[in-house]
């Protein structure tokens, strides 16, 4: 039996992408969002590849609010989670990863002037 695969392709003008791959039949899939299902959700067979399928989502307005919003696609007859995607929206947290790798970045590049600054002043 083929490993069923869901992997996202892309985002763009506000739909998610994804290729299915390992799927004979139509797959049932739906979209799960602070434990309710998504409208909109599309499944159609990939011309000239057996087994794959394009699934495409447009991400409703509704769903874009402050913070983290993160969607889970599953297969509707067992439950299970294939992918998942997380949008981030609004003013960034202090605690989100990202700020702070970006805030550590600053700090590395003042430092490093001043460590070169340092280096001509002690030098000549």
């Amino acid at each position: 039996m083929t490993e069923t695969r869901l992997t996202q392709t892309r985002i763009r003008a506000g739909i998610w992408e994804g290729i299915l791959a390992g799927q004979s039949q139509t797959p049932e899939l739906e979209v799960i969002l602070l434990e309710a299902v998504l409208p909109g959700l599309s499944v159609a067979m990939v011309p000239d590849r057996s087994g794959e399928w394009a699934i495409r989502l447009p991400i409703p307005t509704e769903a874009l609010n402050e913070g983290v919003q993160t969607f889970l696609i599953r297969d509707k007859p067992s439950g299970e989670t294939l992918a998942h995607f997380s949008i981030i929206t609004g003013v960034a947290m202090e605690d989100d990863l990202r700020a702070e790798v970006d805030l550590l970045r600053a700090e590395l590049d003042m430092l490093k002037r001043a460590f070169r600054r340092h280096c001509v002043e002690t030098a000549g």
